[in-house]
């Protein structure tokens, strides 16, 4: 697969994790008036929030013309999710610290 037919779908893994699971997890945390949660806390809200967006991640399983995209998305969204729960997404843990600064 080339790289060009796969730049969207690593930038919407880029951002997503960061921006739909953290902003979703903030919200969650502030509602519920938890200013301190522990980071494991954190990144497993934000983990629960992104693995909302599952069927969009399998919107291309029927169509065999996807079948390189689908294997490619798979096997991204497997190392977002360890990223973020072994505290590897910096953009995750940014938001995290600035949640515990600023709540």
């Amino acid at each position: 697969m080339r790289n060009d037919e796969r730049f969207e779908i690593e930038r919407a893994f880029d951002l997503l994790p960061h921006i739909v699971g953290s902003s979703w997890a903030v919200v969650w945390f502030r509602l519920n008036k938890i200013k301190k949660p522990t980071p494991e806390e954190y990144r497993n809200k934000v983990l629960e929030y992104l693995k909302m967006m599952e069927p969009i991640f399998e919107s291309y399983q029927a169509d065999e013309n996807f079948s390189e995209i689908v294997k490619y998305i798979k096997i991204r969204k497997q190392e977002e999710y360890e990223k973020i729960t072994n505290g590897l997404n910096k953009d995750v843990e940014k938001r995290y610290n600035r949640y515990i600064d600023y709540g």
